[in-house]
């Protein structure tokens, strides 16, 4: 079957999102949804919109954001769309918590869940009991945060989705370090790290290195700590990822405090250099 202009403008606006072409992928997103009104598709729209929802949502436009889910979570109803409602209420949900409206976002997440009691998708859910953990994490709600998480890595298991493994691991390593229990959020790290290094995920490495640092931090290790953190600045380099001129400067505060700590400057050299 043919597609519709509509669903090539899409394509083509998903081509460009992926590759971080935000703006490009705006203008094809905007130039379908006009076809989409003229033509009335009421699926369409809601693919569409969805779209525009998302863009706006990495792009900082948040408020623009909310007025496309409103409008697709209005058409999903009018659909009867059961699993669509509850993708858009994480998505509204999503909008909140990068605005630290951890209330708000929680509500969502949680109005999302009751949705799934209506289907099965084990893989969404995983992601959204992540979502419920990290808010709980930000509220200072550890007990529930950890129970969030447990149910998501059980799923996440389930479905057999490692990346998805190393990123709860991670969440939880990070959530442990808030709650003053350093020993464990260590392992939860090393458990994040060993998944992304069977998985051959670098970023995700990345990712559980940086926790790893900030744990040997907190306790005074800032050898060690220094070391991990070494390792993140070269994968911020080679990636071009936007934390590397803080955690440059992070790396260098810790090897200036470790050569006036031992008092040698000839030290220094035990220490990583970039």
């Amino acid at each position: 079957m043919r597609q519709s202009h509509s669903a090539q403008l899409n394509q083509q606006g998903n081509e460009h999102f992926s590759r971080g072409f935000y703006t490009e992928a705006y203008q094809c997103y905007a130039k379908a949804l006009e076809a989409d009104r003229m033509s009335g598709d009421q699926r369409a729209l809601v693919a569409t919109l969805g779209n525009l929802g998302n863009i706006c949502a990495v792009s900082g436009k948040r408020d623009q954001a909310n007025v496309y889910y409103h409008e697709v979570l209005e058409l999903q109803k009018i659909l009867g769309d059961d699993r669509g409602i509850s993708s858009t209420l994480a998505n509204l949900g999503n909008v909140h918590v990068d605005a630290g409206e951890w209330e708000r976002g929680r509500a969502y997440y949680l109005e999302a869940l009751d949705m799934m009691e209506l289907f099965t998708d084990d893989a969404a859910k995983a992601v959204l009991l992540s979502d419920l953990g990290l808010v709980a994490k930000e509220s200072k709600e550890f007990e529930q945060a950890l129970e969030y998480y447990s149910q998501s890595i059980t799923l996440m298991r389930r479905v057999d989705n490692h990346a998805g493994q190393a990123d709860v691991n991670k969440m939880m390593a990070r959530m442990y370090l808030s709650w003053d229990r350093t020993d464990d959020a260590i392992a939860c790290a090393q458990t994040s790290l060993a998944i992304a290094e069977r998985i051959r995920d670098e970023l995700r490495m990345g990712g559980a290195w940086y926790v790893l640092a900030g744990c040997h931090e907190a306790l005074g290790h800032d050898e060690e700590a220094a070391r991990f953190l070494h390792r993140v600045v070269r994968v911020d380099r080679k990636y071009g990822l936007p934390k590397l001129e803080e955690n440059t400067k992070r790396l260098e505060a810790l090897r200036q405090r470790l050569i006036k700590t031992r008092g040698e400057s000839n030290k220094e050299s035990e220490i990583p250099h970039e």
